[in-house]
Parts: structure tokens; sequence; C-alpha cells
């Protein structure tokens, strides 16, 4: 019986190879800022407001446009079909199903034509700007195309983080397994044999440029070759090609969020990569008041990184945030069940969050808000 996101995440750590476990459960360097996530989290509390009738509680809220069934979603997760081939198909089914919204990652494994044909609900497409351009240009020609309804421009990633997991085992693509490796692999013969059938994951939407091939794009994007001379005033060149809402990911400080008012972005998602990029960076819930500050009411506010019950969701929306991503919490259903794993996990939030709604008052999201209380540093 798996109650909470920790059961998932310990039958995920029983079902995967060490070394896939520890990609999608590990971080930067000395995993600081993966614990802040959590911990600051943790520290924050909510005062419950009595006698309010909650008889009629929704936790829908409107984005866009677009009614969701709650303020949470799927965060995107590159190289998740490590965890379980097709796996972006299985999630984006099963949050389309919860009425919930799927951000597709440049770094997925199907073809985001295929995704969001299967995904009923709101469907973003996350992108990484390399230093081909050309790969970012064909991203965005073919999501709009496809009909995906917002583009989330991912900042934080200028270089890669030091990931001192994956060096240690070896884990980079192209693949090219060990002795260490193959017998990691071989103690589970379930994984292996779904990956056997399946094939070697590939990233099928980096389409080649001329004079590129697969195999760089590939070993650009593990490197994490990005285009450092990214800069605000390359918004204007990503209007000229989207012309649907534009996010930015990955912001963590409240000058950043003022130039983004600047530059006319539509939203915001405050992020520090799950703590797997600078790990001296500070958590997202304890820089989340300050961007609000700055940001008000003049644009949604999203926000992840160590997400993992629904009454943190609360707290994040308590805050002032629209809404809340989960990442590794999906890729822990998606090993345990593909499509019915991640719908179960998304269940047991949207769960949580109703029962946190009733036990502090709120009728609405919108009434998280006066339930705050305190923060510790």
């Amino acid at each position: 019986m798996r109650l909470s996101i920790q059961d998932f995440q310990l039958a995920a750590q029983s079902s995967l190879p060490r070394f896939v476990y520890d990609y999608v459960a590990g971080g930067a360097e000395d995993e600081l800022c993966l614990t802040r996530n959590q911990a600051d989290l943790q520290a924050l509390t909510l005062s419950p407001r009595s006698l309010r009738d909650t008889s009629a509680l929704s936790t829908e809220i409107e984005v866009f446009g677009r009614r969701w069934s709650a303020p949470f979603g799927v965060a995107p997760v590159g190289l998740i079909d490590v965890v379980r081939p097709r796996g972006d198909l299985h999630a984006a089914r099963a949050a389309g199903k919860a009425g919930l919204p799927y951000i597709l990652s440049t770094a997925s494994n199907s073809p985001l034509e295929q995704v969001r044909e299967v995904c009923e609900g709101p469907c973003w497409m996350q992108l990484y700007v390399m230093q081909d351009r050309g790969m970012a240009n064909s991203i965005l020609d073919r999501a709009r195309q496809a009909g995906f309804e917002a583009l989330v421009l991912t900042v934080d990633v200028p270089v890669g983080g030091y990931r001192e997991k994956d060096i240690r085992h070896g884990f980079k693509l192209p693949f090219r397994p060990g002795p260490r490796l193959l017998l990691d692999m071989a103690s589970q013969p379930r994984w292996l044999w779904r990956q056997a059938l399946a094939g070697q994951p590939q990233f099928v939407n980096l389409m080649p440029t001329e004079g590129a091939t697969s195999a760089q794009a590939q070993a650009a994007l593990l490197a994490r070759s990005m285009d450092r001379r990214l800069v605000w005033d390359d918004v204007s060149w990503l209007r000229s090609k989207w012309d649907g809402p534009l996010l930015i990911k990955g912001v963590l400080h409240p000058e950043d969020a003022r130039q983004a008012l600047r530059y006319g972005v539509d939203g915001l998602i405050v992020s520090n990569h799950g703590g797997r990029q600078l790990d001296c960076a500070p958590s997202t819930i304890s820089v989340l008041p300050q961007i609000m500050d700055v940001v008000k009411t003049q644009m949604p506010v999203f926000i992840d990184s160590g997400f993992r019950r629904g009454s943190d969701v609360a707290k994040a929306v308590a805050c002032g945030a629209s809404g809340a991503f989960l990442g590794r919490a999906v890729a822990y259903g998606l090993a345990q069940g593909g499509e019915q794993g991640v719908a179960q996990v998304l269940s047991l939030i949207a769960q949580e969050l109703e029962r946190t709604m009733i036990l502090l008052g709120a009728a609405c999201p919108a009434d998280l808000a006066q339930c705050l209380v305190s923060s510790t540093d």
C-alpha cells in the first residue's frame, strides 16, 4: 500500500537500477539545495480558519483561459524513458485525464506530436536554447503546428550542474555501459527487459540541422552546451516565433522577475531545477514571496522543486503562486506502474490538497492566502 510520495519513492528505489534512481532522485554537488527545497517547505506553517463553509470545495483554477482541476501539474522531466519506456506518453495521458497541465521537456524521448495528441489537458512545451539555434527553431515550429498552448523557456542551465552521482556511475549518453553499469542493470531484470524491448532512449525532438548529426545533438544536450549568449533581448526573437503564452522557468531573483515584466513575459516558474544545478541556490519557496512582491497580480507565477505533498501545493498557493509543478514524484509513479502509477501519484496529491484545504477552512485556492502564518529561516 502506497500512502505517500515517499512510499512511491521507496518502491522506485527498489525497482530501478541504482544509476537510474540516482539520476532521478539526485542533485548537484553536496545536494544542499535539494535538501533546502524540502526543508523550507516543511518549515512553512499554515493556520486553519475556523467555522468556514467548505461544503462546496473547489480546487479548480483558470490559467491562460484553460481550466485546471487543481493548482498543480507535471513538470518537464528529461530522459524520462530511462525510468520506463514511452514515459512522456504515459505521464501526458495521466495528466490530461486528471485535468492537469503537462510540460514536455526538450530532452523528451517521444515525438512531441505524439505527446500532444494523447494529452487531453493543457500541454506546454519546454525549451532549451542551444548554441545551434536551428534546433530551437525546429522545436518551436513543430510545437506550434502540433497545438502546444504555451512555451516555457528554461534559463537556469547555461552549463550543466555537477551531479556527482551520475559521474560516479559513468552515466552519460550516448550510453555505453561498462561492467559496473551492466551489473547494475542486471540487478533489475524487469526494468532491463522493458528497456531491451524498447531500445536505447533517444532525444527524438532534437532534429538535426544542416551540418549537425543526431549524435552531436545528444552530446550537446547532455553536456548542456546551451547558448550562453542568450539574454533578455532574445525574448523578442522568441516572440517572433511564438504567439502563445511565453513563460520563463528558472527565475530566483526579484530583479529578474522585474525584467520579465519589462519584456512582456506572460508567466514565471520559480525554479532551481530541483536542486540539480547550483547547489548554493536558495530554495524556491523561500524566494517566492520576494518574487510576488514584484509581480503582484501582473502575471501568473508558478513554482517547482521539492514538492511532495498536497499541503506543499497549498503552501505555495498561500504564498501567492498560481500553482506548483511536480517532477520527481511523477517519475516515481511512472517507475511503478506507467500511466496508472502517474495517475495514482496525481490523485494522491489532489486528495491531500483537498483534505488540507478543508482542514484550513479554505473553500477555494484563493482562500489559502488567509492561512499563511510564517516561515522559518
